[in-house]
């Protein structure tokens, strides 16, 4: 019995400061957005007026929010199949392929995601540059364009840009995880397959696939949240939502509510609105994807 007891101390002691810190920096900040956000306030002024759902139902009348809404699904679609597309291929060539220099192509891969975001973006910003930018140069020495295309300034294609940028920094994050993950594949089963005349690209999605998707569950929904919170980065970074809105996403939108235009209420709603969206997200991705676990 006495042992138990100071097991049980001992574990005590050990989780109460990180509860401690998870109820004080993130449980009651949460709740306080959901209280704010039946508030009209300014945020810099003791004057708070009790509102209730008003701010809510401004939001949902706003075109601004739904062009913001449209903008960040767009990224999270975009980035987010792009990106793993290329981090499973990348995996399984280099997993599969036999190539010599693996760890060199890791390295090489993962810089980007040790990179700042701020570094990132103003390469891309370099890149995408309409009068010296790498790209434009390249396309206009292949004839692919006559005359300077304007990557950031054009309403119809700047979100597609800032994709660029936002999968050139993930990919080999994930690329490293999934090689990872394949190497503990037994090799035995490749053979098998080898023996029955199955091509690479079956064996693929056959047996590379499945085995790993228990991973590729967990990181997908990790990646998809996190879009939402690397899009404001980039946004701040490259376009400050511009050209006229076009890259405004969910968070930029709630920092410039809140913070710029003084209406500290109105932006608490809109993170209202973040937290649920995203919340349900994660729990549609999960049900989605959900698939029996295979052993080998």
């Amino acid at each position: 019995m006495p042992s138990t007891s100071g097991r049980s101390r001992f574990i005590f002691f050990c989780l109460a400061p990180a509860v401690v810190l998870f109820v004080v920096f993130l449980f009651i900040p949460s709740i306080d957005v959901f209280r704010m956000s039946l508030y009209k306030w300014g945020g810099y002024t003791d004057t708070k007026t009790f509102v209730g759902l008003n701010n809510f139902s401004k939001l949902f009348q706003s075109e601004k929010f739904y062009q913001v809404f449209q903008n960040s699904i767009l990224l999270i679609v975009v980035v987010t199949i792009i990106t793993f597309a290329l981090a499973l291929l990348f995996a399984a060539l280099l997993s599969r392929g036999k190539l010599k220099g693996t760890n060199g192509y890791r390295v090489v891969f993962y810089i980007p995601n040790i990179l700042s975001v701020v570094v990132i973006s103003a390469i891309f910003s370099a890149i995408y540059d309409p009068s010296n930018g790498l790209l434009n140069s390249i396309l206009q020495l292949f004839r692919v364009i006559d005359e300077p295309v304007l990557w950031l300034g054009d309403q119809k294609i700047v979100i597609y840009s800032l994709a660029g940028a936002m999968i050139w920094q993930a990919v080999g994050y994930y690329m490293v995880m999934y090689m990872a993950s394949m190497a503990n594949i037994p090799e035995s089963l490749y053979e098998s397959a080898n023996l029955e005349g199955a091509s690479p690209a079956h064996q693929f999605f056959t047996i590379t696939i499945p085995l790993i998707w228990t991973n590729i569950r967990t990181t997908l929904t990790f990646f998809i949240i996190s879009t939402i919170n690397m899009s404001f980065l980039f946004v701040t970074a490259m376009t400050s939502g511009g050209p006229d809105g076009a890259t405004e996403v969910f968070l930029s939108y709630m920092y410039k509510e809140a913070y710029t235009n003084s209406s500290y209420g109105y932006g608490m709603a809109i993170g209202v609105v973040v937290f649920l969206f995203s919340f349900a997200l994660a729990g549609i991705l999960n049900a989605v994807t959900k698939r029996d676990h295979l052993e080998y």
